[in-house]
């Protein structure tokens, strides 16, 4: 009996060992297979990190090629010295002329106008006056109106332009071929434009590169939005007609808080423009009242300082009164 009870112990024992050593294999199997579905899980989520790491380098390193341009762009606005040399202004103006030809035409006009002044007895200081506003300063005032006037008309019609592109590309029709359209509807410098890019896209030249080739010659905020909006769809790949759309209708935006500051802007440019002639009306009056009295100033040495002084001064308070009424949106 006893002996029996021994053996039934023994197997029992040997029977718990086995399931034991069997459990411990069997969990050991597991937390292998475990083990390789784990390693295989995070392979491939590092995979997948890394590709998601990747592709947002890669657009940071397009995000970043953008802000550079951008801030190069502001730069170049910013620089004082940007847009003010005689060729920038000759590009601005849509001249066909060259430098040399410039300065050749400031030369004829200076010496016409300091001969004239000479032949009618004016002063050393004034015809020296004459001649340097004459060959410096009016050719130059010149090419800038020339410029701000073409600037305005583009202005007036880019948004059209852009809005016209915009209906072209959901028709279907390619982007070059849109532009060339353009450039055959709209006449002036939003014509021109868009002749000169769609000429740089027929002998290869980038989109982006076409567009960023206007803004030396249209230096206008609206413009370098053009520009940068190319630049981003052309690295994004982004929908070019959506991009336009928005940027048309910043730009209206902008054409209308532009035309609400000149609006309110009005009565002082009204006020300023009778202070500048009122100087001139007062005197034109006294010359027809009594010519003897207000001849002074043009026929005495004293007058013709007191004369020369009061120009000068309204000259210094009409370009006071034109900068703190210019406000720029």
């Amino acid at each position: 009996m006893n002996s029996l009870a021994i053996s039934v112990v023994v197997a029992l024992l040997g029977a718990l060992m086995g399931s034991g050593i069997v459990a411990l294999v069997i969990t050991k199997k597991k937390k292998d297979k475990r083990s390789h579905m784990v390693a295989a899980i995070s392979g491939r989520f590092h995979d997948h990190q890394d590709k998601k790491k990747s592709k947002a380098a890669e657009d940071l390193s397009a995000t970043g090629d953008i802000a550079a341009k951008l801030k190069k762009a502001a730069r170049e606005q910013k620089n004082p010295n940007h847009g003010k040399s005689i060729s920038s202004l000759i590009l601005q103006s849509g001249m066909k002329m060259t430098v040399a030809r410039f300065w050749i035409s400031s030369l004829i006009f200076g010496t016409v106008a300091t001969t004239i002044a000479w032949l009618m007895n004016y002063s050393l200081l004034v015809i020296g006056l004459i001649a340097f506003s004459s060959f410096f300063g009016l050719p130059r005032f010149f090419l800038k109106f020339k410029g701000r006037s073409r600037q305005k008309k583009f202005l007036n019609e880019f948004a059209d332009a852009l809005e016209a592109m915009i209906r072209l590309l959901k028709a279907g029709m390619p982007v070059t071929e849109a532009i060339a359209m353009v450039s055959r509807e709209f006449t002036g410098p939003v014509g021109e434009e868009m002749s000169l890019i769609y000429d740089a896209q027929k002998v290869g030249v980038p989109m982006a590169d076409a567009v960023k080739k206007i803004a030396p010659r249209m230096p206008l905020t609206e413009v370098q939005m053009f520009a940068t909006a190319i630049s981003i769809q052309a690295q994004t790949g982004s929908s070019l007609s959506e991009v336009l759309g928005n940027l048309a209708a910043v730009i209206r935006a902008r054409y209308r808080l532009k035309r609400k500051v000149q609006a309110l802007s009005s009565e002082a440019k009204v006020s300023a423009m009778i202070i500048g002639a009122l100087p001139i009306l007062v005197m034109t009056a006294l010359w027809a009242v009594n010519p003897d009295y207000i001849g002074l100033l043009f026929t005495h040495k004293t007058g013709k300082m007191l004369l020369f002084g009061a120009v000068v001064w309204m000259s210094v308070g009409v370009m006071a009164m034109k900068v703190m009424i210019n406000f720029k949106v």
